[in-house]
């Protein structure tokens, strides 16, 4: 069972037809660029992915599919969560047997859990599969996972890892410390220098999906020591990221893709849907970011 996964994994953004269907073509296309690019590896139908706003049969067409175009050399994550925990553990299985090195999960959200419901339910999801499940860890869940519960869950065989989507690095360090055979990714992708420097093993991110060459020299600066060139790539990172999220992550990145010749279509709804001069505007001031379409 592999448990080191390392390097940087694109949030794979789920190219969708106008009626909110898997895009195969476009999928695959996209990861076979993904993978020129340089990508260690993907995590499939997570936040950036829409996992959570497709039906179920759509979840597991993307899963198929994913699996199948990135092929055996690349790491594969799948996001499993949904609201019904029976689909939860469906989708589990259904990406182990597709051929997943592993999955993932947010923490229960919308109602109140306690920490001992949230140990059950990564409990459970664990059981359920022979491999891997990665932790989601993000504040945008509104779950909050103390170093104590850590400490429990990474006690369950093959709970192995975290997606840390927060910017709490001082509970990084200290989860680096006392779990240092945990496998740990970088969520925010404005601050994966920030992660590298906690101890995490590599990132997963949205932005990776169109500023991918950044991306990969900020971690293979860092991993050679050259923490200076690491910065800069990262500080010119941020100024693109920074226009990214004055508008709408998902949509900006599908826009973009969109421009470059990937049929990714529209986010679902109800995020939005730019306009002709909305989208002149997004482009102009990436570029004035100094992103290169």
């Amino acid at each position: 069972m592999k448990t080191d996964f390392k390097g940087v994994f694109p949030a794979l953004v789920t190219p969708l037809t106008s009626k909110e269907k898997l895009n195969t073509r476009a999928l695959e296309k996209l990861i076979d660029y993904e993978i020129e690019q340089g990508a260690n590896g993907f995590y499939i139908g997570g936040a950036t992915g829409e996992g959570l706003l497709l039906d179920i049969p759509e979840r597991k067409k993307l899963c198929e599919k994913a699996i199948e175009f990135i092929g055996p050399d690349k790491a594969k994550i799948v996001h499993i969560t949904d609201m019904n925990f029976r689909n939860t553990l469906k989708l589990a299985r259904h990406a182990q047997d597709c051929g997943a090195d592993a999955i993932s999960s947010i923490a229960p959200i919308y109602f109140k859990y306690d920490e001992n419901e949230i140990y059950e339910y990564y409990k459970e999801i664990a059981k359920s599969v022979d491999i891997p499940l990665i932790i989601y860890y993000t504040a945008a869940a509104g779950v909050n996972i103390s170093l104590d519960l850590f400490k429990k869950l990474f006690k369950i065989d093959n709970i192995t890892g975290v997606k840390w989507t927060s910017s709490n690095y001082y509970e990084m360090i200290s989860l680096r410390e006392k779990f240092p055979q945990a496998n740990i990714f970088n969520g925010p992708d404005e601050m994966l220098i920030c992660g590298l420097s906690a101890g995490a093993d590599g990132g997963i991110g949205s932005t990776y999906n169109i500023i991918f060459p950044l991306i990969h020299e900020i971690y293979q600066s860092f991993s050679a020591g050259n923490i200076e060139q690491a910065r800069e790539a990262q500080k010119k990172a941020d100024k693109i990221i920074r226009v990214i999220l004055k508008y709408s992550v998902i949509p900006v990145v599908k826009m973009v893709l969109e421009e470059r010749g990937f049929e990714v279509g529209d986010a679902s709804f109800p995020m939005v849907k730019y306009d002709e001069k909305q989208r002149k505007q997004i482009l102009s001031d990436l570029k004035a970011a100094g992103f290169v379409l």
